[in-house]
């Protein structure tokens, strides 16, 4: 891998005729900035051809000019069928099942399924994240062991088995007819593996309670990219939980703060990082919310947006040749194996108990079971791993989760509202 910082700052041991150290040019090729910039290049090296080739199509007027065995494809990848709903809300959820014609023990098996089904697949993903990005493989007596660096492989195996498990669900189930322009899909999948790579490189910097808080907090950039994308409105009790839940990741951070054994560089890399995912994540979640307007289902979104998932993260570790590396990395130490496996394993599953949960029972009640997801997953944290939190870290993390609780409760009160209004009003649109 050659880099200018490298170069430069082996121009002078060149000269003197001396080897460039091995610890040095291993601490220039584990810098996070770095390796963002190559991984970066990866996927310009995909994403500058496959514009430039849209681009042909549309000048050339492909639509009218093409024939040949390949205009259903490039149709279906670059112009799509067009036809939008007349409503959002028609095509990004399939219609929630009513509770009425099923017992109450029935609604309450349900409930508890999803419910256990959705706090198993995440809390085992955290702990499994935090495990692999933080502790070493194949240590003995006499030998520390090693840690795995690549962050981009374990995003790539979270992609081809999320990818598999939705394109056989939308093979063996009925969907709606697909008619976005399958290009489309790349944008939220860039931002999407963007995302996942500042999320597992932060754990290298930050507690795992820190980047669970911190995803918490991501209810004010989606705001603010709401407002940027999709020209939302909001009402001012969503900015009042908004600021709450940045009081309460201040107090935790600020507490947290003298007890740290890491540099101020260090911490700083875990902050940008941590921001970064907010930001990317945050724009992914309002262009998934701009492409619903087509009619699809959800894993039919599910499914595009993996494709372009696998295709980016493959070809970049490919052009890296860190794909042989991890595979090697797997082979010599087979409890990474299973780790890596079982950690795209409750991706996948998470994803469909996403799914379904909301199907069922709607988002609100969703929300609730993820927000005592992430207090879980802070609590669990502690006890495996050993992280401390003071009493005033322990009062930030209560006021944000009383703001999520407030920001659900005040939610399904507006709903109910918006239900009762008169056929020509229309709500306010919320995230």
């Amino acid at each position: 891998r050659f880099c200018l910082p490298l170069m430069l700052a082996s121009l002078p041991t060149m000269a003197a005729g001396e080897e460039i150290p091995a610890a040095l040019q291993e601490s220039w090729g584990d810098f996070w900035l770095l390796r963002f910039f190559i991984n970066a290049a990866g996927y310009a090296s995909i994403v500058v051809p496959g514009f430039l080739l849209i681009q042909y199509f549309k000048r050339r007027n492909y639509l009218e000019t093409g024939r040949g065995i390949c205009f259903p494809v490039i149709k279906s990848c670059v112009f799509g069928s067009e036809v939008k709903s007349l409503h959002q809300e028609d095509g990004s959820l399939p219609p929630r099942a009513e509770p009425t014609e099923s017992s109450t023990a029935r609604q309450v098996f349900k409930l508890v399924f999803c419910a256990a089904g959705l706090q198993a697949s995440y809390l085992t993903w955290g702990v499994l994240q935090e495990r692999v990005m933080t502790r070493t493989y194949g240590a003995t007596e006499t030998d520390p062991g090693e840690k795995f660096k690549d962050s981009q492989f374990l995003v790539f195996m979270n992609r081809i088995l999320a990818f598999t498990v939705a394109g056989l669900y939308c093979a063996l189930t009925k969907q709606p007819r697909h008619g976005a322009p399958m290009y489309k899909y790349s944008f939220a999948s860039l931002s999407n593996i963007l995302s996942s790579w500042c999320q597992y490189e932060a754990l290298k910097y930050v507690s795992f309670p820190t980047q669970v808080l911190a995803k918490a907090s991501k209810v004010i950039p989606v705001m603010m990219m709401g407002k940027l994308v999709s020209r939302k409105s909001y009402e001012y009790w969503e900015y009042l939980t908004a600021a709450l839940i940045s009081v309460g990741v201040s107090m935790f951070l600020l507490s947290s703060a003298p007890n740290r054994h890491m540099s101020t560089v260090t911490t700083f890399s875990g902050i940008v990082l941590l921001a970064g995912y907010i930001i990317f994540d945050s724009f992914t979640s309002n262009w998934q919310d701009a492409l619903f307007t087509y009619k699809m289902s959800p894993v039919q979104m599910m499914f595009g947006v993996n494709v372009f998932s696998c295709l980016f993260t493959v070809g970049s570790l490919l052009e890296q040749g860190a794909l042989l590396e991890s595979v090697r990395f797997m082979a010599r130490h087979s409890e990474f194996m299973a780790h890596a496996v079982l950690l795209s394993v409750c991706s996948a599953c998470g994803q469909l108990f996403i799914f379904y949960t909301i199907n069922q029972f709607g988002a609100a009640v969703f929300t609730i079971i993820m927000t005592l997801r992430q207090a879980f997953a802070i609590l669990l944290s502690c006890l495996i791993y050993g992280h401390t939190v003071t009493v005033m870290g322990g009062l930030g993390v209560a006021v944000v989760f009383m703001a999520l609780f407030l920001r659900v409760y005040a939610r399904s009160r507006m709903k109910k509202r918006s239900k009762k209004l008169p056929p020509g009003d229309t709500p306010i649109q919320k995230v």
